[in-house]
């Protein structure tokens, strides 16, 4: 599906994000977070661990992390009117779903470090690696499905919004890697985006509402357009992932993550995508010989000199540009989807996600 709403220029109604994150934010990342974890600790922790296996599942999870997704859901319920108890299944599996998604994906990108350690591929090899990252997709069901035993009829809604954001998330995650494996030089940010918005948007910002309003709403009223949760969702998390291509290019020990990233990947981020399409002579050629060679074989000055490019050609710029004029398109829709709620900590909490965005490390 195309990504929803307007292309990367700044929507005409949309409206200025507010400077700094409020205090609410890194509260309730901290609050939640903190009680998502205990929760999950629960379906992590087993009498009699398996070896080579349990260890590992729970090695990503217990790194601790942001915990951004699993309290945007806790607040999305408390906002529609639900207790955090509630929501805690649902934050739990989202949390694990993902620490299993991200051991995957650092097999998949060749990732060395994670959370400011090596990745688990690096320190176990690959096919323990791998295994673990499987018994965390299955471990991660398991709140679910404690869930549909429960009274309240919500278990078809979060079942149905699950099976929806793993199918993005594996097509998006598909374009990725398929633009880098067929050395992909003719995209354009409507390509990019719509990567973003299933690979990205869905299991970080989508899904997580859609989990908390239906644990609100029991599955069975509309409290808030789920078409407008699709819309914010789709313009934060894209502001998010080209904050996080940018990021990469400036990663330090808070980041968690190795310099340059996703140059010595060639993803094709944002950043390279403009730099694919404004670079000529000399340099085009120079960014094509990179783009050629294996992963192995691109060295730290050529990664540095391709950062240089996006720097000279303005791709750093055209980048932080995009990402603001979707913030500014999220902060119309929250308006939108969240205005008419009364007012609560934790609605300040998911307005407040929009400037956290920029202003994260």
């Amino acid at each position: 599906m195309p990504p929803p709403g307007p292309p990367p220029e700044a929507p005409k109604r949309s409206r200025p994000v507010a400077r700094y994150t409020p205090p609410i934010v890194p509260t309730l990342l901290r609050d939640y977070g903190l009680a998502t974890r205990r929760y999950a600790e629960a379906y992590l922790a087993r009498q009699q661990p398996a070896p080579y296996l349990d260890d590992l599942v729970a090695d990503y999870p217990r790194r601790g992390g942001k915990m951004m997704r699993p309290a945007l859901c806790i607040a999305a319920a408390r906002a529609c009117g639900a207790a955090s108890a509630d929501a805690l299944p649902a934050a739990a599996s989202i949390e694990l779903f993902h620490n299993a998604l991200l051991i995957h994906d650092d097999i998949e990108d060749g990732s060395e470090v994670r959370r400011g350690h090596p990745a688990l591929h690096i320190t176990h090899g690959i096919p323990l690696a791998l295994n673990a990252g499987d018994a965390l997709l299955l471990r991660a069901l398991e709140p679910l499905l404690d869930v549909l035993a429960r009274p309240g009829g919500y278990g078809p809604a979060i079942l149905a919004a699950t099976r929806t954001m793993a199918r993005e998330t594996v097509e998006g995650q598909a374009l990725e890697l398929g633009w880098r494996a067929t050395n992909r030089t003719d995209l354009v940010p409507s390509d990019y985006l719509t990567m973003v918005l299933k690979k990205t948007a869905w299991l970080a910002f989508i899904w997580p509402i859609q989990l908390g309003i239906a644990v609100a709403t029991g599955g069975r009223r509309t409290i808030v357009h789920p078409d407008g949760v699709v819309r914010f969702g789709f313009f934060l998390g894209a502001a998010f992932q080209i904050q996080d291509d940018l990021l990469n290019l400036v990663a330090d020990d808070a980041y968690g993550k190795e310099w340059g990233g996703d140059l010595y990947e060639a993803k094709r981020t944002l950043l390279l995508i403009h730099l694919l399409g404004s670079a000529t002579g000399a340099d085009r050629r120079a960014l094509d010989r990179f783009l050629a060679l294996d992963r192995a074989d691109r060295t730290p000055a050529m990664a540095r000199e391709i950062a240089s490019l996006m720097e000279a050609h303005g791709s750093v710029a055209y980048a932080r540009s995009v990402a603001l004029a979707l913030a500014g398109a999220a902060a119309h829709e929250f308006d939108a989807v969240f205005g008419h709620l009364a007012p609560s900590p934790d609605k300040d909490f998911i307005a407040g996600l929009i400037p956290w965005v920029f202003e994260r490390t």
